[in-house]
């Protein structure tokens, strides 16, 4: 029985009635007291509603870690290289069980590569999990390279390595700019598309580089934007992502590497509600970030090599596939706003909004609804 929101175990012991809320015990010999004995018994332990619900959010969220909300870390169960063209071959994997539901994780960046925590967002007895290194990235060859990298080569990268693992149709998993891909890749092959599940929208509009890359979030975290701003000078600060581009593509080793670190450094400080000293650290990694910095740049400097506000516009193809998005309600790095409207576009997509989080997927309350998700579609 359900009371109030609360968890009750009544049952009858000795032919006497025995209620239970919450550890404490009372026995009545007159079965026709025991609404009253619920009702007096729940009234004393919690004055509301309102006030059981506020008791199980900080009582049970406040302890959760990232381990407890997914599960435990699997090995690859197959790995490989695909060539996917005459200059560019791309690092994939698949774990879980062959026989599973089929998801394809898109990582974000671009050039964010992947990562073995993202295998832990899906049962692995339940799931067939593919993922893979886009173009430039992670163990994908040749490193850091830009030449025929743009997103029509990913999104047909992403339907060549479907049929090399022999898939007729998946669910697409992406956050950030993943999202941007698998809204993306739906668009042009909605038929192999089973269900969306995104995080942290980002569809790579103008107004949303602009609110991060020039002004915006810069007046949530100046004091991480301001190392940012300052490799610029000041001459060229009109638009930042054009300065950090010429400097991404310099001959000179050493102004790639600077700029490279200071475009990463100032993403991973601004990615989680409570900043994580790990993921910043993720910036001296000069290799990760040499990638990550010069190929991000490279696709907005290039607005993603399509018209500006394409999603929105081809919404209408979306419409017949399921869609779950979480998005981090202070989430600086992707705004709520694409998220919202994205949703306004799909009234038949599924929005929640986790109201302690930010932008990544490693994040608690994310993870946690992330992986909710997926056991609900399989």
């Amino acid at each position: 029985l359900t009371y109030s929101s609360v968890n009750l175990d009544i049952s009858t012991h000795n032919n006497k009635w025995l209620i239970s809320c919450f550890g404490n015990n009372r026995q009545t010999d007159n079965p026709s007291e025991k609404e009253d004995n619920i009702s007096v018994l729940c009234s004393k332990q919690f004055n509301s509603h309102q006030q059981i619900k506020q008791r199980r959010y900080s009582t049970m969220s406040g302890k959760k870690t990232f381990d407890d909300v997914v599960y435990p870390a699997i090995e690859a169960r197959d790995t490989g290289m695909l060539k996917v063209s005459d200059l560019h071959t791309i690092y994939w994997e698949v774990s879980g069980v062959a026989s599973g539901q089929s998801v394809v994780v898109l990582h974000g960046g671009p050039g964010g590569g992947s990562m073995p925590d993202y295998r832990r967002y899906f049962n692995p007895e339940k799931y067939n999990i593919a993922i893979f290194d886009q173009r430039g990235c992670g163990k994908s060859t040749p490193h850091a390279e830009l030449k025929d990298n743009n997103t029509q080569n990913l999104v047909e990268d992403i339907e060549k390595l479907r049929k090399h693992l022999g898939i007729e149709s998946w669910f697409v998993f992406g956050g950030s700019w993943g999202s941007t891909l698998s809204l993306m890749y739906a668009i042009h092959h909605p038929d192999r598309v089973k269900g969306l599940i995104l995080r942290g929208i980002f569809l790579c509009r103008r107004s949303e580089l602009l609110w991060f890359y020039q002004e915006g979030a810069s007046h949530i975290f100046p004091d991480k934007f301001e190392p940012y701003r300052e490799h610029i000078p000041v001459e060229e600060r009109g638009d930042m992502i054009a300065a950090y581009y010429k400097r991404l593509t310099s001959e000179d080793k050493e102004v790639r590497l600077g700029a490279a670190k200071e475009w990463c450094l100032w993403e991973m400080s601004t990615s989680k509600l409570i900043p994580d000293v790990k993921y910043i650290d993720r910036a001296d990694n000069l290799e990760f970030a040499a990638a990550f910095s010069r190929i991000e740049c490279h696709y907005f400097v290039n607005h993603i090599f399509f018209e500006d506000g394409f999603i929105l516009k081809k919404a209408d193809t979306l419409k017949n596939i399921p869609m779950h998005i979480v998005q981090g309600r202070y989430d600086v790095v992707c705004p709520m706003t694409s998220a919202y409207e994205l949703n306004k576009a799909l009234p038949h997509s599924n929005l929640v909004v986790v109201p302690d989080a930010g932008h990544s997927m490693g994040e608690v309350g994310i993870a946690e609804e992330l992986v909710k998700i997926s056991d609900t579609i399989c």
